[in-house]
């Protein structure tokens, strides 16, 4: 008779677990200590489905001989994969029920591979319990043993109270990677860690250092005559692609996706470095946008250095972190000007000379809002 206690659990829940870090660390934890009670435990895993745009569902796995063990984040789509169709957690998910399975008796040919994989490992038993949320969602706690004879009845039972005491505090991590995920990707991840830390109030403002990033899609207006709403949305959808990429690797960040636009940032104490930054971000969307295949559309970079005001602007009800301010203003009037010299990329005086490369002047130009002309630049080989 199997008789380890859950008190030590509860309590490691209460005091530790609920404070991990990341899910691996909350599930290594749990293992150890239902180790440290004696539950027959040889596998712990915990699944859940997350709100984000790149991935529908997370894991984290661990085995007491080996550690945590690696667990890829699942991309859209995981319905229709082999590896998941009839799965134990494809039947949990869909029945909201438990699922056991003895590995220490013949398993069936349309029994799915992972119970064969396990069974050949010497795993002896499988119990997997559905974990119920809130909002209707929920995740999956997944127990293996390869105790001889398998989970004994009082196993079972303790191991549905496990499973309802971990339910809270999964739930907190399930939220917490949401809305990590939904405000990485509204946001950018550097203004996402700046809201999910509190700066929401109307007003909160800094002025920061930045090199700033505007570019424009050509011909946007006669592309949406011309083609199908979805060919739109595609060639919208890879120009947006190519920008961000480029931007993100190169330490930038988009603030401001804008119909067939964008505005993005590279902060910085040392404006040269900002300013090499972003102009090594626009010449790898450049050269993208050129690859095969190209991107069918061209497209004007504009870029400018300075101060800008960064933080929380609008309605009482409906804010906006953003920036603002007669440098934004002023790469946003260069962009307009790339068709008129027929270049894609161009900057202002101010980042040519911050620039570790070589620049020419292309002229001056008078610009809505500013008193004097400015100069307008670009590459030496542009």
């Amino acid at each position: 008779m199997s008789n380890w206690s859950l008190d030590p659990i509860r309590d490691w829940l209460l005091a530790k677990g609920r404070l991990a870090d990341t899910m691996d660390d909350m599930t290594k934890g749990l293992a150890e200590q239902m180790i440290a009670v004696g539950a027959p435990v040889w596998r712990v895993r915990l699944a859940i489905r997350t709100l984000h745009p790149l991935i529908t569902a997370m894991s984290a796995a661990w085995e007491r001989d080996d550690g945590l063990i690696p667990s890829p984040d699942a991309a859209h789509g995981l319905e229709s994969r082999p590896a998941y169709i009839a799965s134990p957690l494809a039947v949990i998910a869909e029945t909201g029920q438990p699922f056991r399975r003895r590995l220490d008796r013949a398993l069936a040919p349309e029994d799915h591979i992972v119970l064969h994989e396990l069974k050949e490992r010497g795993a002896t038993d499988y119990y997997g319990l559905p974990l119920e949320f809130r909002n209707g969602a929920g995740g999956i706690v997944v127990f293996v043993t390869d105790h001889a004879g398998g989970f004994e009845s009082d196993d079972l039972e303790r191991l549905r109270h496990v499973a309802a005491l971990i339910t809270p505090v999964v739930e907190v991590f399930r939220l917490d990677h949401s809305a990590t995920a939904i405000t990485d990707a509204y946001l950018g991840p550097r203004t996402a860690k700046r809201v999910l830390s509190g700066q929401i109030t109307r007003g909160h403002i800094e002025t920061i250092q930045a090199a700033i990033l505007v570019s424009d899609m050509r011909g946007w207006t006669a592309l949406n005559a011309e083609l199908a709403p979805d060919d739109i949305v595609c060639i919208a959808n890879r120009y947006f692609e190519i920008l961000g990429d480029a931007i993100a690797s190169h330490d930038g960040e988009i603030l401001k996706l804008m119909g067939d636009g964008l505005l993005a940032i590279f902060p910085g104490e040392d404006m040269g470095q900002a300013s090499d930054n972003a102009l090594s971000a626009a010449l790898t969307a450049q050269a993208t946008a050129r690859a095969d295949p190209p991107l069918g559309v061209a497209f004007g970079i504009a870029m400018h250095v300075g101060d800008v005001l960064y933080g929380n602007v609008g309605s009482e009800a409906r804010l906006d972190f953003t920036v603002l301010g007669p440098a934004v203003n002023l790469a946003a009037r260069l962009e307009g000007l790339c068709a008129k010299y027929g270049q894609e990329i161009l900057f202002s005086e101010p980042f040519a000379h911050a620039l570790g490369t070589a620049t020419r002047k292309l002229g001056s130009e008078p610009l809505k809002g500013l008193t004097a002309p400015q100069a307008v630049y670009s590459l030496l080989d542009g």
